[in-house]
């Protein structure tokens, strides 16, 4: 029985026209060597299995070729290649530099190609600076990686640089369907793209995944033994449960998913696929972005016809859900039901990118009938059903406002049994466009208001203000706002005439904290006293700022003006603060 030999060695190009996906790069060394602009010193960067060591090759004899040699000439004598991972210290490199200085005896060119050139200790990468920046005239360097951010500027300024690209997947395709005539097998065009994908712009793993595939099927190459044998899902997979989602089929998308999970895979590569089946449906939906789809033409019929049923919104939504999803996996303490969450979600999209079974909402025009109440008229109170609500009919705004309600305001006007105190609203600054707005609406809605003279106007004593007065700051208390509660207590409230409230505070800080707030303690006061022409009056007194002593000299001072004898016994015993 003869050796067996992997379609990566028996089918590695010899000449630069048989490299695949590397055109850029080969029509540059072969006008380099026509025009003989060739550098001694070149460096091949890029990912694995895409060419580089094989383009090495192929300049190495290119360079050495002159028409007298054989055809099956290989120029073994003139190639030398060092693998830089197991030969990366000085003396491998001292070694390398001494055979430099011998000239080839067949041929032109001696061309050394140093594999994995990354992996060079520093050492070594300095005691091959001078020869490789300098070299023979007769040698030629070809340095090989697949990191080149490892290696050091000095090497780089040194040599003419080539990227290397990832094969495509249409290239790779068409190449491993040029290795399947050669080897007799009949390969379905889909079968050879999803090879092609696995093996992610590396040729030489196309390569390997392909004969793995043929000793697992044979000479009938077909797309269900490949995605058996590779264990990824099939395209027919992702069909159908697109199809369950868009027909809302929640139930059947359950099952498949769970299908699949028996199959052997994870949540996590289910929910991926179908995001880039998502993203796949999406680029069908113009002709420009067709050609980002890279699956065959049999698939790419059925991509179409799909694309066709699913709204370009609905693919949106559906591509950041299943998006979010594959980002919350990892974290997720229940990854099943995460996915299976997802699922539900988008069999739960309609067509114009919104929930089916969304909140309902109490529509605008509810509200474009309701009469406009007058002010200090009782709000209806919600019992806290939702039907007391939507069964409420409002008045028409035709229907005149009867006079008994003005007649009688006492009932008009009755106080509630709980006060909901508000929180501070919203700060903007007094020089801002929305301040003035603000100030321009206020001043518009009080023309509106009705006069003062229509509201009631209770006699009161002063022992009740004061009463109402500690209830609404006991109901700052238990509310939390401590500091305004502070600030009311600083001082016992005064009546200075029938209708007019006196407090007096330590300081201006804490009069323009109240004045903030008066709006809302007036209100109070005046749903308590039924007397709405109360008005509230806020001075400063210094000197009672001073009863607080804050600083140790200002407590000592309060403490001398109580006793002057202090004094002498600081002096006398030479104390300090």
């Amino acid at each position: 029985m003869e050796p067996f030999i992997v379609s990566a060695r028996k089918y590695r190009p010899q000449t630069f026209k048989d490299v695949v996906g590397q055109e850029a790069i080969t029509n540059t060394l072969l006008n380099a060597i026509e025009n003989n602009h060739l550098a001694q010193a070149l460096l091949f960067c890029g990912p694995r299995g895409v060419g580089k060591t094989t383009c090495a090759r192929i300049l190495a004899k290119k360079i050495n070729q002159d028409g007298t040699e054989r055809e099956d000439e290989d120029f073994a004598f003139n190639i030398f290649e060092l693998d830089a991972a197991s030969n990366n210290s000085v003396d491998d490199i001292r070694s390398l530099i001494d055979q430099v200085r011998i000239p080839p005896q067949v041929g032109k060119y001696k061309v050394y190609i140093i594999d994995e050139v990354h992996m060079l200790s520093q050492s070594a990468f300095n005691a091959f600076l001078k020869t490789l920046e300098e070299p023979p005239k007769h040698a030629i360097f070809i340095l090989a990686t697949t990191e080149k951010h490892k290696i050091i500027p000095t090497i780089l300024s040194r040599c003419q640089i080539f990227d290397f690209k990832r094969i495509t997947v249409k290239d790779a395709s068409e190449y491993l369907k040029y290795i399947a005539e050669q080897q007799g097998v009949e390969a379905e065009e889909s079968a050879l793209h999803i090879i092609a994908q696995k093996a992610d712009g590396a040729m030489r793993d196309a390569l390997s995944i392909f004969d793995r595939v043929v000793s697992f099927s044979g000479k009938q190459l077909t797309r269900k033994a490949v995605t058996e044998n590779l264990n990824v899902l099939d395209y027919d997979i992702y069909f159908s449960a697109t199809d369950l989602i868009l027909e809302n089929n929640i139930p059947e998308l359950l099952l498949l998913f769970n299908k699949t999970l028996s199959l052997g895979f994870d949540g996590h590569h289910f929910i991926t696929g179908l995001a880039s089946h998502f993203r796949d449906l999406m680029v069908c939906q113009h002709p420009d972005t067709l050609n980002l789809l890279e699956v065959g033409d049999d698939v790419k019929k059925q991509y179409q016809e799909q694309a066709r049923k699913a709204p370009k919104d609905f693919l949106l939504k559906a591509i950041e859900m299943a998006n979010d999803c594959d980002l919350q996996y990892k974290v997720s303490k229940n990854q099943r039901l995460l996915v299976e969450l997802t699922l539900m979600k988008l069999a739960s999209i309609t067509f114009d990118g919104e929930k089916k079974n969304a909140d309902f909402i109490i529509p605008a025009s509810h509200f474009s009938n309701v009469a406009p109440q007058k002010k200090g008229t009782p709000i209806p109170q919600n019992n806290g059903t939702a039907q007391n609500t939507l069964d409420a009919t409002p008045k028409p705004v035709s229907e005149p406002v009867k006079e008994e309600a003005v007649a009688e305001p006492q009932e008009a006007y009755e106080p509630t049994k709980k006060i909901q105190i508000k929180g501070p609203e919203k700060r903007v600054s007094g020089l801002s466009l929305s301040s003035i707005k603000v100030k321009k609406a206020h001043e518009g809605n009080k023309t509106s208001e009705i006069s003062e003279e229509d509201l009631p106007k209770d006699p009161f004593s002063e022992e009740d203000m004061q009463q109402h007065w500690d209830d609404f700051v006991h109901e700052l208390e238990n509310q939390g706002r401590k500091i305004l509660a502070s600030n009311l207590n600083a001082d016992v409230p005064k009546l200075k005439n029938e209708n007019t409230i006196w407090i007096e505070l330590p300081n201006s800080t804490m009069k323009k904290e109240v004045e903030r707030e008066q709006s809302l303690m007036m209100d109070y006061l005046k749903q308590k006293l039924n007397n709405y022409s109360i008005t509230l009056h806020i001075t400063v007194n210094e000197e009672v700022a001073k009863k607080f002593a804050f600083t140790p000299e200002e407590k000592y001072e309060k403490l001398r003006e109580k006793n002057p004898a202090i004094d002498l016994l600081r002096k006398e015993f030479d104390l300090d603060f």
